[in-house]
């Protein structure tokens, strides 16, 4: 079973790409981040012509998440997080796919830092450990598939110099981070790729991708059962490379 995490970076106009990657790599379940589309608007009828069943949290412009399955229709079992009920962003939607429990995550970015935006991440990650111990507890198989908005090493980026001042990198979002993790937590492309030097973003900006100038801030994290089930993880670079792409790659684990 392949899981796959996958900003990307407004679904309307990155339709063919995504439709183009469902037809060519056939994964089994797809976890979409930044979706800047409302509920009415989700392309549902391409992505069931592509042999997918999708559940979807949009929002009008910004935000917005959705899980896809191959030949199947997710079961929802939560969108939103508990803890701040004034909180109407559309960043987690936790469905149900042939016994797995998969979640699409799209963590704030935090910027400018310090301020609001950066506090409102932090009290987002809380809620989301919150969440995350009580998956836990239910002792099954979970995958936390998502944007992260978080550098978690200084071998996840390009530069650690030119992130030291960003929100991605802060000591808080580390910690926050670190925290989730040590629930009990498995970081499934740390587990495949210790030394890191592996990207999962790369910015429009400043020719990063033709520089190879980027940093792994998309993450698949494994409940302790789902890890002992992991085959293999890695990142579908080509496609970032691709015309009119994503500045995120597709992002995968593969399990028994």
């Amino acid at each position: 079973m392949r899981i796959v995490s996958y900003n990307v970076n407004g679904i309307k106009a990155r339709l063919p790409r995504l439709l183009e990657y469902l037809d060519e790599e056939q994964p089994d379940i797809v976890c979409l981040q930044e979706l800047k589309s409302s509920d009415e608007t989700f392309p549902e009828a391409d992505i069931r012509a592509a042999g997918y069943g999708a559940l979807w949290h949009g929002q009008k412009g910004f935000n917005g998440v959705a899980v896809l399955a191959r030949g199947a229709d997710p079961v929802e079992r939560q969108r939103g997080l508990s803890g701040e009920p004034e909180d109407d962003h559309s960043r987690y939607l936790e469905a149900e796919v042939d016994g797995l429990i998969v979640a699409s995550i799209y963590l704030p970015n935090g910027n400018p830092q310090p301020g609001p935006k950066f506090d409102y991440k932090l009290r987002w990650i809380d809620r989301l450990r919150d969440r995350a111990a009580a998956l836990l507890a239910e002792e099954r198989a979970v995958v936390l598939a998502g944007d992260y908005n978080v550098i978690p090493n200084d071998d996840d980026t390009f530069s650690v110099r030119a992130m030291q001042s960003d929100a991605l990198m802060q000591p808080e979002s580390r910690a926050g981070y670190r925290a989730l993790l040590a629930q009990g937590w498995t970081d499934s492309l740390r587990t495949r790729f210790p030394n890191g030097g592996v990207w999962t973003f790369w910015d429009y900006q400043a020719g990063s991708w033709q520089r190879d100038a980027g940093f792994r801030i998309d993450h698949l994290l494994l409940s302790p059962i789902a890890a002992d089930r992991m085959v293999d993880a890695g990142v579908d670079k080509a496609y970032r490379g691709r015309e009119k792409a994503s500045d995120h790659a597709p992002t995968w684990v593969r399990l028994r």
